[in-house]
């Protein structure tokens, strides 16, 4: 599993000129499945991003988690982040999950970062969504298992 995570101050995803989910203060998370990820990746990602501190405290350091701060996740699916752009101008989706085995370990992990503390909204799974981010910092941030 990948994700690439922004600390923003704003996020909203919006599906046939509807806005369909929107947070302030806290994460969203691009969230992408390649084949043969699992739920003990979900578990483990979940858990790092929840107490990832990249918000700041009094002094102006990143210290504090989404948790801490009292921020929400935006959670959107983005099978694009595994794809292979090593070779030729086209990228290829082979070792992206199949939307049916995608699907519900986004759900899963969806869950598991709720069970931390943070409040989730989240995109529409094979939506073609508009996806709103004011980035803060800009801190944006990588992580894979």
């Amino acid at each position: 599993m990948k994700a690439l995570i922004q600390r923003v101050s704003h996020g909203s995803v919006t599906v046939e000129n509807k806005k369909v989910s929107e947070i302030d203060l806290g994460l969203v998370v691009l969230i992408g499945v390649g084949k043969n990820d699992t739920q003990e990746q979900a578990d483990w990602l979940a858990e790092k991003i929840a107490n990832l501190r990249i918000f700041e405290d009094d002094q102006g350091k990143m210290n504090r988690s989404v948790v801490e701060v009292g921020g929400s996740a935006l959670v959107v699916s983005q099978f694009t982040l595994c794809a292979d752009a090593q070779k030729g101008r086209r990228p290829s989706f082979e070792k992206v999950a199949q939307p049916s085995e995608a699907e519900p370990l986004i759900e899963y992990f969806t869950k598991r970062l709720q069970f931390y503390g943070v409040p989730i909204q989240s995109g529409v799974f094979r939506a073609m969504m508009s996806v709103e981010i004011i980035n803060e910092g800009p801190v944006t941030i990588w992580i894979e298992k």
